[in-house]
């Protein structure tokens, strides 16, 4: 008698534990007249926004908070007091009818983790702007040049086939323009977006720039 008790209560245990819910997250706080939850869905995120890192480093966790978890694509970013750079923004920003390009000033704090994770400094984006197509894809110089050219609507993506061209001799012509830029263009103290506001809209270090100018004020 005593062996059949024994079996039929671990019988009655054996099926108390297989009909226990395993699609459902619960939470540890929970008391026992909860209700399960269905666990919530990932976030769709395209993948070409998002920086991963899964580092255990000390040292680099503890610098997380300075870089964002999520990089927005196609941004552009150049020396914002130089004259031509700023002129050739606004005629992207005229052209791009999609509003498939962004924008960042070399002198703001936003470029900085961008320049980070392509491994390149102030100095080299001052030499050659940068283009951060996606996740661990950015170009410089006439390269940038032409890449951002080819999100534009026709007749200027077709400008993209220059990208045959070697990239020896498309840089050599790039550099021998940005070095005398400032000489033949000009330059100012500061961003030239602030003085036309109205532009700020594509810009990714917007507020940024709108606390700059009101502590200029």
């Amino acid at each position: 008698m005593r062996t059949w008790m024994r079996g039929l209560l671990r019988n009655l245990t054996s099926a108390r534990r297989s009909s226990s819910p395993s699609i459902y997250s619960f939470s540890s706080t929970s008391s026992p007249s909860s209700t399960p939850v269905a666990a919530a869905p990932v976030a769709d995120v395209a993948a070409e926004d998002l920086v991963l890192d899964d580092t255990t480093d000390p040292a680099a966790v503890a610098a997380k908070a300075t870089v964002p978890s999520v990089l927005q694509p196609r941004v552009v970013i150049y020396d914002g007091v130089c004259h031509l750079c700023h002129n050739g923004v606004k005629w992207v920003i005229k052209a791009d009818k999609n509003r498939k390009i962004k924008f960042c000033c070399l002198q703001s704090k936003a470029a900085e983790p961008y320049m980070r994770l392509c491994g390149v400094d102030r100095e080299d984006v001052l030499r050659r702007f940068l283009f951060i197509e996606g996740h661990g894809l950015y170009h410089q110089g006439s390269t940038a040049a032409l890449k951002v050219l080819s999100y534009l609507p026709l007749p200027y993506s077709a400008l993209r086939t220059l990208l045959i061209v070697p990239v020896p001799l498309r840089d050599a012509v790039y550099d021998y323009v940005a070095k005398r830029r400032y000489d033949w263009f000009g330059k100012e103290n500061d961003c030239l977006v602030l003085q036309e506001k109205e532009l700020l809209e594509r810009f990714i270090d917007r507020e940024e720039m709108l606390d700059r100018s009101q502590k200029d004020l």
